[in-house]
């Protein structure tokens, strides 16, 4: 983090990268004296409702955050930045997004948490568009033109007014993570029962993990053990604290899902949590993040390699626990490395909810569109452990030509997940 006066007595010359969170109404007029150096600006959770008409002079700048601000308008001195691909402005107010303002090299667009209804015709013009965030909006239709986003890989299009999802959708070629829940065309059930479990007789322990939705903290309810998941807010990036919990409820029961207990009631602050079985000690996630330079696809730590039996073993668990969740209407939404939580005995667990989607489980139809989404994330996992693997894999290997069935850029050639098996 920078402070302003770092900014104007300039020990901030020659800055690549920028962070300056100081109730700022207006945009300093300092930061412009590092446009020939700046790549990253984020002026996030200020009080900004403008940029400067000559914004554009940062000539060499790649990612703005601006999330929590007020923005009306995503500004149009944005479509003028030359290098500029991604746009994070995540809970303002913006109600209308421009043709003009969006940039050509544009690869990240995050508007989760805004007031659109519509978004403009040219976003499907943008061939690098990889991830877009929209969730928390109010949109009713997605531009046409998105049909022709042929690498466009993550969607968050959860807690609009959709009534319907065009079918193109479920042809794009690279398209592996989608969320949708919230929206009219969402399949609305009433989730089994769990139990309350009231917020003032749990002992909360230490955090045991933080991501998109919430973070999860050990606990203790009438001496026995359990997961406590607290949601941060009415709007996540994937969706709402209401979707993810009726989805793990709806979950029912598998050897590679944490166990739903029930909900967490009268939190002090109002907000959302869940009870859940706790996983054994030690468990760790197997993979990081997405990052900047990666944009859809999880990280790992340089020195990460995972033997061939352990790739064995997460992939045979990961294509078990899909099953059992596309035969009960749920597609994942999220099958990424950094969910799968790996036990000290090898054991994988498949975690957080919060992008899945559901529909009538009677649909076969239904449920086939949903699988080729989730066969193309699983064939990105899958390749992202065949990366990391302890040994060199042939191309003949089985892991390999699962994962190259999986990722077909046609995707109804993409096996079944009763196919998503080794040999």
């Amino acid at each position: 983090m920078n402070t302003l006066s770092e900014l104007r007595s300039g020990a901030l010359q020659g800055a690549t990268h920028i962070h300056l969170n100081e109730h700022l109404e207006t945009f300093p007029p300092e930061l412009l004296e590092l446009s020939d150096t700046l790549r990253v600006l984020d002026l996030s959770g200020n009080r900004l409702s403008s940029l400067p008409a000559d914004f554009s002079r940062f000539r060499n700048l790649e990612i703005l955050f601006c999330s929590q601000n007020q923005f009306e308008v995503l500004p149009g001195v944005l479509g003028e930045c030359p290098k500029l691909e991604m746009v994070g402005f995540k809970s303002n107010q913006i109600h209308s997004v421009s043709h003009g303002s969006l940039p050509d090299r544009l690869r990240w667009l995050i508007l989760t948490d805004n007031r659109l209804d519509a978004l403009p015709e040219s976003l499907g013009e943008r061939p690098r568009l990889q991830k877009l965030m929209l969730a928390g909006n109010r949109l009713r239709s997605l531009p046409d033109s998105l049909c022709h986003s042929s690498n466009l890989e993550l969607l968050r299009i959860s807690a609009n007014r959709l009534e319907a999802l065009p079918d193109w959708l479920f042809s794009l070629p690279q398209l592996a993570w989608l969320a949708t829940s919230g929206n009219p065309c969402s399949w609305q059930t009433s989730p089994p029962a769990g139990q309350s479990i009231p917020w003032s007789r749990l002992a909360i322990g230490p955090a045991l993990g933080r991501g998109a939705s919430g973070e999860t903290f050990r606990a203790s309810w009438e001496n026995k053990p359990l997961a406590v998941k607290v949601f941060k807010g009415k709007t996540t990036s994937d969706g709402t604290p209401e979707d993810e919990m009726a989805t793990c409820l709806a979950a029912g029961t598998h050897p590679h899902l944490a166990g739903v207990l029930g909900e967490v009631v009268d939190h002090p602050e109002g907000r959302h949590a869940l009870g859940m079985e706790l996983l054994p000690t030690g468990s760790v996630t197997i993979g990081n993040p997405p990052d900047f330079q990666s944009c859809t696809r999880d990280t790992f730590p340089s020195d990460r390699k995972f033997p061939l039996e352990s790739i064995e073993r997460i992939v045979a668990a990961v294509a078990s626990v899909s099953a059992h969740l596309l035969d009960r209407g749920i597609a994942h939404g999220d099958l990424y490395a950094h969910n799968i939580l790996l036990a000290g005995d090898g054991t994988p667990y498949l975690t957080d909810f919060g992008a899945a989607n559901r529909w009538d489980p009677r649909s076969g139809a239904e449920r086939r569109r949903w699988e080729t989404l989730e066969a193309r994330a699983f064939g990105c996992l899958v390749d992202d452990l065949l990366t990391h693997a302890d040994v060199p894999v042939p191309t003949g290997h089985p892991l390999a030509t699962l994962r190259d069935a999986c990722l077909d850029p046609d995707p109804r050639l993409r096996p079944r997940v009763e196919s998503w098996k080794i040999g």
